[in-house]
């Protein structure tokens, strides 16, 4: 499968989805100004990846901001990601978070709330 490497802007989260190194990621801040267009390649690869999945997928959100537009569009990610781990496939989300950024831990609990898939919460410190 083809590999999905995104460099990130001030406005573009960074994405890499690569199956080979089992690498599943989304970091950065997210605010593109079409955010259709910036996600939608990376959940048309998402749909693809679901129905050959094999092992466990550990999708990693490192985020440290996102616009309401681009809420929406992660939630269709962990919504894919729940249709895997609905059919049988092992998934692990793991949310990222600077450790003195409540926004960012509560919106990892709120997604939490709403997918049925293992969930890690994970903070971390400032540099």
């Amino acid at each position: 499968m083809e590999v999905i490497k995104i460099v990130g802007t001030d406005d573009t989260p960074s994405v890499t989805m690569d199956v080979a190194n089992e690498i599943f990621e989304i970091s950065g801040r997210s605010l593109p100004e079409d955010v259709a267009s910036f996600y939608e390649p990376i959940l048309d690869w998402l749909e693809r990846y679901s129905e050959e999945a094999s092992g466990k997928t550990v999708f990693n959100f490192k985020l440290v901001y996102f616009n309401t537009a681009s809420s929406k569009m992660l939630l269709d990610i962990l919504l894919k990601l729940e249709e895997m781990y609905e059919s049988g496939k092992e998934v692990l989300v793991r949310w990222h978070f600077p450790e003195d950024d409540e926004d960012m831990e509560e919106a990892g609990e709120e997604y939490a709330d709403i997918v049925e898939v293992p969930f890690e919460q994970i903070s971390y410190p400032m540099d």
